[in-house]
């Protein structure tokens, strides 16, 4: 049987931003616990779907991951699944109600091979961007470290595109640690701009707009093909 990238033309080429924000921007991790709650959310859920994350930030109000599912359709469920254990947590910590998350989170295909390692530069830059650190590595929330220090946190799959950065790790790690401290301004309008997919035309010719949001377009399938 084929694989599900094979069938839907993709070649293994899709992986997906997401970002969600807390409701009218509320600080929603506000302790230490909080981030380290949320990251055991994220190992937990990651190893329930199977997925790859690559790169990932946490901020006060709001958090980006970068991660790549075989079944793209299954990611609803993740996130879902995702708010809610960490509404339940977060409710009972500081004695809260009401939404804690604003909306639907926001869900940006992105092509692996043209964007991915630029995607991870600008959410592991977050923390720079916000004035919190001087650079991504001095951030204790976000994949950064992971990839600069070599500091394993349980969440973080290496990228594909790691490999390219040096021959050896000392050498990956010390170029990665370059790469974050040069931010591209065109590169920032795509990854804020999350609700317009990132890639060629043949890529973006191959997925669909499925409710809010683009998933692999099935073979047969009618539905409008999104095009720039």
């Amino acid at each position: 049987m084929p694989s599900y990238a094979r069938k839907h033309q993709l070649q293994q080429s899709l992986v997906y931003h997401a970002f969600s924000r807390s409701n009218g921007r509320k600080v929603i991790f506000q302790e230490s616990e909080d981030f380290e709650h949320f990251k055991r959310l994220l190992r937990e859920y990651s190893d329930r779907f199977n997925s790859q994350i690559y790169h990932w930030a946490i901020m006060p109000t709001h958090y980006h991951l970068v991660f790549e599912f075989e079944f793209p359709e299954l990611i609803s469920k993740f996130m879902a699944g995702l708010h809610r254990a960490y509404s339940h947590y977060y409710h009972k910590q500081y004695n809260a109600v009401g939404f804690l998350w604003q909306g639907r989170f926001k869900l940006q295909p992105i092509q692996k091979d043209l964007y991915l390692k630029n995607c991870g530069r600008y959410v592991e830059r977050n923390p720079v961007r916000a004035g919190i650190v001087a650079e991504a590595c001095q951030y204790s929330h976000s994949s950064a470290r992971f990839y600069c220090l070599g500091q394993e946190d349980g969440i973080t799959q290496v990228s594909p595109d790691f490999e390219g950065f040096g021959k050896s790790v000392t050498e990956r790690r010390l170029t990665y640690k370059e790469f974050l401290k040069a931010p591209n301004s065109q590169e920032e309008a795509l990854f804020s701009n999350i609700e317009v997919p990132c890639g060629d035309q043949d890529f973006l010719r191959k997925l669909v707009k499925t409710g809010a949001h683009f998933f692999p377009r099935r073979q047969g399938r009618k539905a409008a093909v999104f095009v720039l």
